[in-house]
C-alpha cells in the first residue's frame, strides 16, 4: 500500500478525526500498535466506531455508549472484518489511540506509534481478510516510516487494555515464513 506525501494511504476510506495533533518535534514513528474494536461490544458492521473516532456518537443509542460517549479517541487505522481499511487520521500525525502506555522503556506511546484497529474483539477470532490487509498495511508504513516492533494494546498498556485478545494470531502477520517484523 502506497501513502501519499502527507501521510494518508492512497485508496483507503478517509473519515478525518479530530482526535489527533502534532507529534513532538523530531519524533520518528518507531511503533505499530495493533488493537481490537466493537461498538457495541461483540457487534460487527455498524458505523459507531466510526462516529465514536468523531465525537459524534449518540450516547442515548446503546447503554455502552453512555459510559464512552466522552472519550476524545482515534486509531490512524481500522481494519473491518471484510477487509475494508479506513483510515481517520494522517500517519505523519499524532492519533490518541494507546493512553497511558509504555514501550521498551518509554512512555507515551501515542507520541512515536501508529495505531491499527481491527473490527473485533476477545471473543472472535480476526478473518483471512483482516490479516491480508494488515500485512499490506504494515508494508506500506515501513516504506515511509522508521518502524522497528509492533506491539499489542495489551503489551504496552498491560492491565489496562486486552485488545487485540486472545484470538488474534501473530503468526498470520508472517510474510513467506518471514515475520512482519
Amino acid at each position: 500500500m502506497a501513502l501519499d506525501d502527507q501521510g494518508w494511504v492512497i485508496g483507503a476510506r478517509r473519515i478525518e478525526s479530530p482526535n489527533c495533533d502534532e507529534r513532538p518535534p523530531g519524533e520518528a514513528i518507531r511503533l505499530v500498535v495493533i488493537h481490537a474494536i466493537s461498538l457495541p461490544p461483540g457487534q460487527f458492521g455498524g458505523d459507531d466506531v466510526f462516529r465514536l473516532f468523531t465525537n459524534t456518537l449518540d450516547p442515548s443509542a446503546h447503554p455502552f455508549f453512555a459510559c464512552i460517549a466522552g472519550l476524545r479517541v482515534s486509531a490512524h487505522f481500522l481494519i473491518r472484518r471484510d477487509g475494508q481499511l479506513v483510515q481517520f487520521v494522517s500517519g505523519d500525525r499524532r492519533a490518541w489511540h494507546a493512553g497511558v502506555s509504555c514501550w521498551r522503556g518509554r512512555e507515551r506511546c501515542n507520541d512515536f506509534s501508529l495505531g491499527i484497529e481491527l473490527e473485533g474483539d476477545d471473543f472472535h477470532s480476526f478473518t483471512a481478510a483482516q490479516y491480508r490487509v494488515l500485512r499490506r498495511l504494515i508494508a506500506g508504513l515501513r516504506t515511509r516510516y522508521p518502524i522497528e516492533g509492533l506491539a499489542a494494546h495489551s503489551d504496552i498498556a498491560p492491565g489496562r487494555k486486552t485488545d487485540p485478545g486472545p484470538h488474534f494470531d501473530w503468526h498470520k502477520l508472517a510474510l513467506n515464513g518471514t515475520r512482519v517484523l
